[in-house]
């Protein structure tokens, strides 16, 4: 019987099409599995399932494991909802997503060299939700603006709308190998990785290892044509010395955080290649691409990719939120709704967006925003600044408490630099180029900014970790 669920759609013509060809290599090159190999094994996950009910949710935390398609596929055929959990997840965090989703069982890798995967039920069977007339595929885990986690629910149209515009607008086809080095478990790597390969045949290499020399290496080893990264991985490969010919390598991605456009232009120096900076958030997957790829303005994340709609909610600022109406928005959070956020094919993200040319370029976030004295500080504009003194390589500013008693934040910035500098040289610069009150009290100059998994830099943990000198 064809399935009716669109992804599987898409997954049953890709099998029949290309059966032995290649679809997943290691980051050794070697041939992990065929596109026939996948469906096979989907088919004995499927028997490892059959104990879940339709609607009934299984938590899948293995990592980049080459057995994530067939996985997801057998999920699909079974109607088992599937919320992906990164490795890196604390045991805390863990257990009160797998209550919030009512979890069902849980898909882990074990530690033995073949490391296969086990689905195991939970000790205490959770309720299947009634998701009525709109059952999702996936749920996807976010904390929100809140420590409390949730999810955002996606049926398989809706990622397969994500996939697709993914794959039209960055001109991926399944004449490319991708190179799975991000997260899987993210809704970038899901989005970016295993949906193309699924839905439109795009074959990929999947890497355990995230060290940067290795990955530049199995990147030539494998002879990937595309690789979706992160700003932490193009900024090392600039620093690294003796560094492999990249001669299949022809599309560089860049997301997760903003990328310096410092970064870039070493990157194309050396490797003769651009970086294409990509916007996109869990509840909608991609909102924009630079395509041109020019690296001219601090932030620019190019025009929205094809089939998605920007709209400033207040034109009359420079910088607005805006709201994305895409057919790839999800259908809302998980177990709360909040239908001003995301609902009915749009989201509003927290992030400020400003016009630039025929793009966007992202300047903040709402609740980055520093309150000095009552004025309004955008951490964006201390960061131009800052990023303009020669020999500043990297900077973020944040808020932090001005002092005990008081209600209001004082602006304080972490920089990476090149060159031998003094944080009263740098002070100084800001003093002769910022507002009174956008210039920080403290300048603290470290060998790296931390990010987490993601790429991602927390200004709250910067706040946390800096507040008390």
């Amino acid at each position: 019987m064809k399935p009716t669920d669109g992804l599987l759609q898409r997954w049953e013509a890709i099998v029949s099409q290309k059966r032995d060809a290649p679809a997943i290599f290691n980051s050794r090159g070697r041939l992990v599995f065929t596109f026939r190999g996948i469906d096979e094994r989907a088919r004995d996950f499927e028997s490892k399932i059959k104990s879940f009910d339709a609607g009934s949710v299984v938590a899948i935390q293995i990592g980049n494991h080459e057995d994530w398609p067939s996985i997801l596929i057998a999920c699909l055929r079974r109607g088992v909802v599937v919320l992906p959990l990164e490795q890196s997840i604390s045991d805390q965090q863990r257990d009160a997503a797998l209550k919030t989703c009512k979890v069902s069982g849980i898909a882990a890798a074990g530690v033995s060299a073949g490391r296969s995967v086990e689905i195991v039920p939970m000790s205490i069977p959770a309720a299947t939700t009634d998701w009525g007339k709109n059952r999702p595929s996936l749920l996807k885990l976010t904390s929100g603006t809140t420590a409390a986690p949730r999810a955002i629910r996606f049926r398989s149209e809706q990622l397969l709308a994500d996939c697709d515009q993914i794959c039209e607008t960055m001109g991926i086809s399944d004449v490319d190998l991708n190179f799975g080095v991000i997260p899987v478990s993210h809704s970038y790597g899901f989005s970016n990785l295993l949906t193309p390969l699924i839905a439109r045949g795009v074959a990929m290499v999947l890497s355990q290892d995230r060290t940067p020399r290795a990955v530049l290496n199995d990147l030539a080893k494998t002879d990937a044509t595309v690789f979706p990264g992160m700003p932490v991985f193009y900024q090392a490969f600039c620093e690294m010395k003796d560094v492999p010919v990249l001669p299949k390598l022809r599309l560089c991605i860049s997301a997760g955080a903003p990328l310096p456009i410092t970064v870039p232009r070493k990157f194309r120096e050396r490797f003769g290649l651009p970086i294409h900076s990509f916007y996109g958030a869990s509840e909608c997957g991609g909102i924009c691409y630079d395509r041109e790829a020019k690296n001219e303005i601090e932030g620019f994340v190019g025009s929205p990719m094809k089939d998605v709609a920007l709209e400033m909610i207040d034109p009359s600022v420079e910088a607005s939120q805006v709201r994305v109406r895409s057919a790839a928005v999800g259908d809302g959070y998980f177990p709360e709704p909040d239908e001003e956020k995301l609902g009915d094919a749009v989201f509003v993200p927290d992030d400020l967006l400003a016009r630039r040319g025929s793009g966007f370029k992202i300047v903040g976030r709402v609740s980055d925003v520093i309150n000095v004295a009552g004025k309004k500080v955008n951490p964006a504009e201390i960061e131009e600044a800052l990023l303009r003194f020669p020999g500043v390589r990297q900077a973020v500013a944040f808020g932090r408490p001005a002092g005990a008693g008081f209600r209001n934040e004082e602006v304080a910035a972490c920089v990476v630099v090149d060159v031998d500098l003094r944080e009263n040289e740098i002070l100084e610069f800001c003093r002769n180029g910022l507002s009174a009150w956008q210039v920080p009290k403290r300048i603290f100059i470290v060998d790296s900014i931390p990010t987490n998994e993601r790429g991602k830099i927390s200004r709250r943990e910067l706040t946390r970790r800096f507040q008390q000198r």
